[in-house]
């Protein structure tokens, strides 16, 4: 399946990069927001841009998205279930 989304021509120069790198910059960003939504698990993100699910999850930094996101009750659950 292809996703084809129309930008302006000169946005790649607008953020200071080469239109590869734009590309590569968005479908990286995109695949980190549907992690950080939940909607992907961290391998399946990392597989829709073409990366190992570790250079994901390195990654996740630049962006502020921690690789474990878990609330108080659900990290108590996982300290009793440990």
């Amino acid at each position: 399946m292809q996703l084809l989304v129309e930008v302006p021509g000169n946005l790649p120069d607008a953020a200071h990069c080469t239109p590869q790198q734009f590309i590569k910059e968005a479908k990286l960003a995109m695949a980190i927001k549907l992690f950080e939504m939940k909607r992907l698990s961290s391998g399946m993100a990392a597989t829709l841009i073409g990366i190992s699910r570790v250079e994901f999850l390195g990654e996740l930094h630049r962006y502020g998205v921690p690789i474990v996101d878990l609330d108080h009750n659900e990290l108590s659950q996982d300290l009793i279930n440990a």
